[in-house]
């Protein structure tokens, strides 16, 4: 597992990329579901692929002349760290704390409230 280093926006974008393709893929892959939120070249993508390489986040086979990337970090852990970190920092690991926060805020309404009941009650009776 990578280190618990934060993904940067762009890079975060890459690997977004990566996991949704299921697949070990090429920078061109990448260039291409990228290219709607970046206007990158490829050399550009190169470097942010290193960095990700190095920080632990992807493994790269160059054994067929064409760099392949795979994913060294699942999407679902990335997601789960960078969540619970985020909610630990901000809200004080207050679950009700951010909610209110986006409700408050105008981020959610109250269909998301009680989409969030339903899961709760679900996931309740599963445990």
């Amino acid at each position: 597992m990578a280190k618990s280093t934060r993904l940067g926006d762009g890079e975060f974008e890459v690997m977004q990329a990566i996991w949704d393709a299921k697949e070990p893929v090429t920078a061109g892959n990448i260039l291409e579901k990228i290219k709607e939120k970046r206007t990158w070249g490829l050399s550009t993508l190169i470097t942010v692929l290193g960095r990700l390489t190095e920080k632990g986040y992807l493994s790269v086979d160059k054994s067929t002349g064409i760099s392949i990337y795979c994913p060294l970090v699942a999407e679902k852990d990335y997601k789960n760290r960078e969540s619970r970190s985020f909610l630990e920092k901000v809200y004080g690991n207050s679950l009700s704390a951010f909610v209110s926060a986006l409700y408050d805020g105008g981020s959610i309404k109250n269909e998301d409230l009680e989409e969030l009941r339903e899961f709760i009650e679900k996931t309740g009776k599963e445990k």
